[in-house]
């Protein structure tokens, strides 16, 4: 670990799993927390529970097809769905900077309301502070969730095993390539906008038609690449994905080739990876594909016992090279 903190450390890559790792779960660790999945598991007298919570810092706070609110209530969803919880109840805190205009407030706010209001969440509690200016960057969201995980069901990092289909719902880098176009003044052919939405609906018909998925996650901080990455490795298996099989749009790829980045690593904030036994791939591709939130998925790879704790990307020209975590940061204030 380096002697101070860097901003490499909130990017959703190798140094933020090695702060969890020689930081947090030294002096943290317990059987609830270990998984490290996008929602602990937890007991109650209704059943199992799914307890999750997330921090946004996006900059801007407005971008197109989204802004904090929406991105808030979505991401929380998104992680409650990823343990095969239905999402219920919603804790919501902001911290605004000192001079902050109340018209992007009421804004951020309406659109907090539509976006639980769409996907039946409620936002029950919640937390106000405000700091001198320059204390913040305009307005940081924290957000807990809670829902109640389907009867039967078991997702973790944990399960994936050898001979696994790994399957991606969409197009990767939108989200992040929105971001960075609103922030910095690109302009692309087209309409590019982010993918911020809701993936419980996606998840719930899933899992009613293919209840044997073994994992799932959103691909949000560190892209495509870390999330295979930290299946990998909870999972220990080797995991080969096929690159001419997941969809990038021209454009983000476009941009990429231009600023020197790569696609597997943009974040993402309305796709996911479902790991699931190779008898089921086909069946569940076409649920995926007959929603709305799974219209591009694709079957991108497998699991292997070879190579453990390693993703192995095949190329368009025919070989092959390592796909690390995500090393420093692309591009910050992303989600």
């Amino acid at each position: 670990m380096p002697e101070k903190i860097l901003l490499a450390h909130g990017s959703g890559g190798r140094l933020t799993h090695d702060l969890v790792r020689e930081i947090f779960l030294p002096h943290l660790s317990n059987p609830f927390l270990e998984p490290l999945d996008d929602s602990a598991r937890l007991m109650s007298q209704g059943g199992p529970m799914a307890f999750t919570t997330d921090s946004y810092v996006v900059n801007p706070i407005f971008f197109p097809g989204g802004d904090i609110g929406k991105l808030a209530v979505y991401g929380t969803i998104n992680d409650l769905s990823m343990v095969g919880a239905i999402p219920s109840y919603l804790s919501l805190s902001l911290i605004i900077e000192e001079g902050f205009p109340v018209e992007d407030l009421k804004r951020i706010v309406s659109s907090i309301r539509e976006a639980s209001e769409q996907t039946g969440i409620r936002v029950v509690t919640g937390d106000t502070k405000v700091v001198e200016r320059g204390a913040a960057d305009q307005l940081f969201v924290n957000t807990a969730g809670i829902g109640w995980i389907r009867e039967g069901i078991h997702l973790s990092g944990l399960n994936a095993k050898r001979g696994d289909r790994v399957l991606l719902s969409g197009f990767v880098g939108d989200h992040e390539v929105a971001v960075l176009s609103q922030r910095e003044g690109f302009e692309f052919e087209g309409d590019l906008v982010s993918d911020c939405a809701p993936l419980n609906d996606l998840v719930g018909k899933m899992l009613q038609a293919c209840p044997s998925i073994r994992c799932l996650r959103d691909p949000t901080r560190g892209g495509l690449a870390t999330t295979l990455n930290e299946i990998a490795f909870k999972s220990h298996a080797g995991i080969i994905v096929e690159e001419e099989r997941i969809p990038v749009r021209e454009s983000v790829r476009g941009i990429c080739e231009l600023l020197g980045l790569d696609p597997l690593y943009l974040a993402n904030e309305g796709k996911l990876v479902a790991i699931c036994p190779p008898a089921e791939a086909d069946r569940l591709l076409e649920v995926m594909k007959n929603h709305s939130q799974g219209r591009d998925a694709e079957i991108i790879g497998w699991v292997t016992e070879e190579n453990p704790g390693r993703v192995s990307l095949h190329t368009g020209i025919g070989g092959h090279r390592i796909l690390d975590m995500l090393t420093g940061a692309q591009y910050p204030r992303i989600c």
